[in-house]
């Protein structure tokens, strides 16, 4: 008996969501751990208090700068590998310009906004390069984002040990940390800076008005969807690619600057805090749907932050966050690969 034709796509996804609670509860048992105590705690530990909540959104920000820009990239069939390193570019530009206006004296609020333009560019920049290698070099741009991830860590190990290096000693910490005047204000008490959430909200609206309300997105859909057909249709596909590396690479930037104004206040070596890849993985979920990007986003920074309380209560490693989101990923593709293998199934007494 052949599957039926027509399989709701939401009812695959929730298939998709339960099953991956189901294997990382059975890895919990594997080891030892109780799976409703564990979920439990990633709830409490994300949710229970307005500070946790806050901690969420600090994590929150960067991540959806980071995939806003990778839905554009994907919207242009695009794999932008290399996010990671347009993260930190961006967080070493606006480390930069922090450094240059603190010598210059200049004042906090255009040394902070000139940081974050910094941080812009530096990621776009980052970007465009692993664009020219694809377009002009024929590097993929899979192989050309990750070569350039790895350079743009070794970069940040070069400056926090070199240059950077805080007076007397070189430091896994990072480099010396900026005076309060030069941060993103927060809420008092908090570490959560209401002009990130804003640049959050502006760059994720930007880039859904682009996609869903404007020429330029549905001809990058297009080059994403047959770039050799939209080239013979007059779209200037390497024009479309390039500002598409542009765009994620500038919003990856964006991220990085908010990780140095607003939450570490110093360039670190893990700056980026592998948003990028967790981006990565947004992305891939929302099925090219902006519009349920945020609150996906929400959900993935919520149990990077629940996961914390893990160790502290069970002893058990914080990685288990990342064991559930991985099988979230990997069951909703294969949850969508069913459902398109079965939209292909012919129907009964039809031809084969």
């Amino acid at each position: 008996m052949k599957a039926p034709r027509a399989v709701s796509g939401a009812g695959l996804r929730l298939v998709a969501v339960g099953l991956a609670l189901l294997f990382t509860t059975i890895v919990l048992v594997i080891s030892g751990a109780p799976p409703l105590e564990a979920y439990r705690q990633i709830l409490v530990g994300s949710l229970g208090s307005f500070k946790k909540v806050t901690d969420v959104l600090v994590a929150w920000v960067p991540l959806v700068l980071a995939t806003s820009g990778l839905l554009v990239t994907f919207a242009g069939g695009l794999w932008n590998i290399g996010i990671e390193g347009q993260i930190t570019l961006g967080a070493i530009f606006a480390t930069g310009a922090l450094r240059a206006a603190l010598d210059a004296g200049t004042a906090p609020a255009p040394a902070i906004a000139g940081a974050v333009v910094a941080g812009i560019v530096g990621g776009a920049l980052w970007a465009l390069l692993a664009g020219l290698l694809k377009v002009y070099g024929g590097v993929n741009e899979i192989f050309g984002g990750l070569g350039l991830n790895f350079v743009a860590v070794s970069l940040t190990l070069w400056l926090i040990f070199g240059p950077w290096k805080r007076p007397g000693v070189g430091s896994m910490s990072g480099t010396e940390p900026f005076p309060d005047f030069l941060s993103l204000p927060a809420l008092e008490g908090y570490r959560l800076s209401p002009w990130g959430l804003v640049v959050a909200i502006l760059g994720f609206a930007v880039i859904f008005f682009l996609l869903q309300g404007t020429t330029f997105g549905l001809r990058l859909k297009a080059v994403g969807k047959n770039a050799r057909a939209a080239f013979l249709l007059g779209v200037p596909t390497t024009r479309h690619m390039l500002a598409a590396f542009l765009l994620c690479g500038g919003l990856g930037g964006a991220a990085g600057a908010i990780q140095v104004t607003a939450v570490y206040h110093r360039l670190i070596p893990s700056i980026s805090s592998g948003y990028g890849y967790l981006g990565l993985m947004v992305a891939m979920l929302v099925n090219f749907q902006p519009l349920w990007m945020p609150l996906l986003a929400f959900f993935f920074a919520a149990l990077n932050i629940g996961s914390i309380q893990l160790p502290i209560v069970l002893r058990l490693d914080s990685s288990l966050a990342g064991v559930l989101q991985g099988a979230l990923v990997l069951f909703v593709l294969a949850m969508e690969g069913v459902r398109q293998r079965w939209r292909r199934t012919p129907a009964p007494g039809g031809e084969a």
